[in-house]
């Protein structure tokens, strides 16, 4: 028998042993070359992942910063609106307060010239001095009007008390307002209405000095003796109103800007025909308000100008005219209490009403005002609003604390250097029936005495 070789049969055994491990480690790597390049990705991913947060992140501060502006920004405007709301409102209460008083002076002023004429009888020289003092006082007035309208306008204070209207009520109104002047200068006014009533939504006190003002412009720009013309008439659904005069007329550049506050042409030293540039920029807001347009023409200097006011027609009909009230013609005199820190203001109005025939006591501080009045009685208290001790208003509201029926009630009148609608409205709150701005014309003082004369009646 041979020998086995038991080399010879290990062999073929290793051989196989050898191949599964040698597949196992290229599996093994491939399977951690697979894993690598997942890894791989997975980092690829959260690189791009945290590149896309970094750049949300500046993004997110970008936007905070922006919002941080934005903030900043909202509130730097409500800060300014605020300082100009509490700018806006202070020039308007120092208006409001320079109007008082400038106005003060002027009531005595204007009593005294009333006082002139009355007293000057058939004295043409004084008659005439009495005149000119009165024109001059009621000029000035209109200029502290204008000035606080366009004040209010500006501040959006003024508010219409619109209603149906006649368009011939607002403009023979603004022909009396303005005939003295134009009557002084000789000029020569020649008005051409429709025959048809012609029915506008209007404040009536408002139109009356829109086209007061526009005659009272053609005046002033007018020679003596000049020619000025009122002309209205329909055109389809809007009635037109044009004033128009032969006076110095309208540079060229000037027209764009005629209607602008405190707009002027050309003026001489001398300064003749007067004026602060608030007129016709108080007649364009006014017009807009009440949904109308104004425009001007002229040829050029020297050569006469045209206003044109258009405002829309209403349907409604007018109210029937109103005739006012004229003086009551009941007998005797009134008994007066008349309270005003004003000395010459206070003396003065007591003269025309002692001279009108009425019993007249005076006091010159709120707190003797009310003192007086509750010792009375009286037919009438004319009181001002802005008193020393207590004001007009405290006064009038503690006398009608005590007061009850109409047999005690006294017929109050204010008279106050204050213009504006929340005064009257306040005044008229507090008790008072009727309420006069500073300088208020004798005529409409006494004419309001007559009224709550008419409406005395026995204790």
């Amino acid at each position: 028998m041979g020998t086995h070789d038991k080399s010879a049969d290990g062999s073929p055994e290793r051989s196989p042993i050898g191949e599964g491990g040698s597949l196992s480690g290229a599996q093994r790597e491939s399977d951690l070359r697979k894993r690598i390049q997942a890894l791989e990705a997975e980092l690829s991913a959260s690189r791009v992942q945290a590149r896309e947060h970094a750049r949300l992140e500046e993004q997110v501060e970008q936007l905070r910063e922006a919002n941080e502006h934005l903030v900043m920004a909202t509130v730097s405007a409500q800060s300014l609106r605020d300082l100009a709301e509490a700018t806006n409102r202070r020039q308007t209460e120092f208006l409001a307060m320079l109007a008082h008083e400038l106005r003060n002076p002027l009531a005595p002023l204007s009593m005294s010239a009333s006082l002139l004429h009355s007293l000057g009888g058939s004295n043409q020289q004084l008659t005439h001095v009495a005149g000119v003092v009165r024109r001059q006082v009621d000029h000035m007035a209109r200029l502290l009007d204008d000035l606080l309208d366009a004040a209010r306008i500006s501040s959006g204070k003024i508010t219409l008390a619109v209603r149906p209207m006649t368009l011939s009520a607002a403009l023979d109104q603004a022909i009396e307002t303005v005939a003295p002047r134009i009557r002084e200068r000789s000029q020569h006014l020649q008005v051409a209405l429709p025959d048809e009533p012609l029915t506008i939504e209007g404040d009536p006190v408002r139109l009356t000095q829109v086209f007061a003002n526009l005659l009272g412009n053609a005046s002033k720009y007018t020679g003596d003796g000049g020619r000025i013309a009122l002309r209205a008439w329909r055109a389809q659904e809007e009635v037109v109103v044009e004033v128009s005069d032969n006076g110095s007329g309208i540079a060229a550049e000037m027209l764009p800007q005629v209607f602008d506050l405190f707009i002027q042409g050309p003026r001489s030293l001398a300064r003749s025909e007067g004026g602060l540039g608030i007129g016709l920029n108080v007649v364009r807001n006014l017009v807009g308000m009440h949904g109308g347009s104004v425009g001007a023409d002229s040829a050029g200097e020297g050569r006469g100008s045209t206003f044109t006011v258009r405002l829309p027609l209403s349907a409604a009909a007018a109210p029937a005219m109103e005739v006012a009230p004229g003086p009551s013609a009941a007998e005797g005199a009134c008994r007066i209490l008349l309270i005003e820190d004003n000395v010459d203001a206070c003396d003065t109005l007591r003269t025309l009403l002692e001279l009108a025939g009425h019993e007249v006591t005076v006091a010159y501080d709120g707190h003797a005002g009310l003192a007086e009045a509750q010792a009375g009685p009286y037919d009438i208290v004319i009181c001002d609003i802005g008193l020393p001790g207590i004001d007009g208003l405290e006064v009038l509201a503690r006398l009608r604390a005590g007061q009850s029926g109409p047999g005690v009630r006294c017929f109050a009148i204010a008279l106050s250097g204050y213009g504006q609608l929340e005064d009257r409205e306040r005044a008229l709150g507090a008790g008072f029936d009727r309420y006069l701005v500073k300088p208020a014309a004798p005529d409409a003082l006494l004419g309001l005495v007559g009224e709550a004369r008419g409406l005395r009646q026995p204790a």
